[in-house]
């Protein structure tokens, strides 16, 4: 089990722009995306494997689903991955009159239901949207977001945090059987841009703080808790994992970087680790 908690570097992958780890219980193993690198990455954490595959285009999240696939969010669309034989299946597409779109971000509900946003691959357009997918059925539940990143939901299920990354934004909205209501603002930052969240067992809301060094930490009525330092200053999400879901890997990148902060810090999109207090929430499975 790891126990530093002190940041740990356990993969100095260097990724353009790593996303969305996930931590797999019955893998034992995070798994995260390169979006502009088009790979999906596994990190065994009982023996530090690291395995690798190219993916058919930009990839922005991959999550496990209960045959044991992986359902990812691609440029164009939804599609399996068999972990048994590193292939891509196509399933379906999502915004087919937003073609300058493309996926970024996802989280699987305790209910088995996909949530993932949209965006603008040039980031110029508020053309992103927030959407669930359950088997197939497709609702688009938001609209009009430049760069989205999450959604992550509270212990009890009846609040969905959504990001305007952009817009340094975090939004709260009320969660039940029949959909989304009352978007309000949870939290707003000044010094960096919120990047994915995950959401502890207390309802504690972490989020990855793009050009911000850390996972910024804050309470369920949006107040600042705290801020978990990282020695990189891009990091883009953090997810709680390991046998007592008290670790929390990082991903980070080197996108958007200049050469002197590139220089200063080499380990730009590496895979990071750090055991914390809290556990996490258990990762739920995608129902089919």
């Amino acid at each position: 089990m790891f126990q530093s908690r002190e940041p740990t570097l356990i993969w100095d992958l260097r990724a353009q722009l790593a996303e969305g780890p996930v931590w797999i219980e019955s893998d034992r193993a995070v798994w995260f995306v390169d979006i502009k690198g088009k790979a999906l990455h596994r990190y065994g954490v009982d023996d530090g494997s690291k395995t690798s595959w190219r993916a058919p285009d930009q990839i922005g999240f991959a999550l496990p689903a209960e045959d044991g696939s992986l359902i990812c969010g691609l440029r164009q669309g939804l599609h399996r991955f068999d972990p048994a034989t590193g292939r891509f299946s196509f399933l379906q597409t999502i915004e087919p009159e937003r073609p300058q779109n493309r996926l970024n971000d996802g989280f699987v509900g305790p209910d088995g239901r996909l949530w993932f946003g949209s965006m603008d691959d040039s980031e110029r357009e508020d053309s992103g949207a927030l959407y669930v997918w359950d088997r197939g059925a497709l609702t688009r539940h938001d609209d009009g977001y430049r760069v989205t990143n999450g959604p992550a939901m509270s212990p009890d299920g009846r609040t969905l945090y959504f990001n305007d990354t952009l817009g340094r934004r975090i939004y709260a909205f009320d969660q039940d059987a029949g959909g989304l209501s009352n978007r309000r603002l949870f939290a707003e930052l000044t010094e960096a841009y919120p990047d994915g969240p995950s959401v502890d067992s207390d309802g504690v809301v972490h989020v990855g703080l793009f050009n911000g060094s850390g996972v910024a930490r804050f309470s369920p009525d949006g107040a600042r808790l705290a801020t978990i330092p990282l020695p990189v200053r891009t990091v883009t999400k953090a997810v709680f994992g390991g046998d007592d879901l008290r670790t929390l890997y990082c991903t980070t990148a080197w996108l958007g970087q200049d050469a002197a902060v590139r220089s200063a810090q080499p380990s730009l999109g590496g895979l990071y680790a750090v055991r914390v207090k809290t556990p996490g929430l258990p990762q739920s499975l995608i129902r089919l």
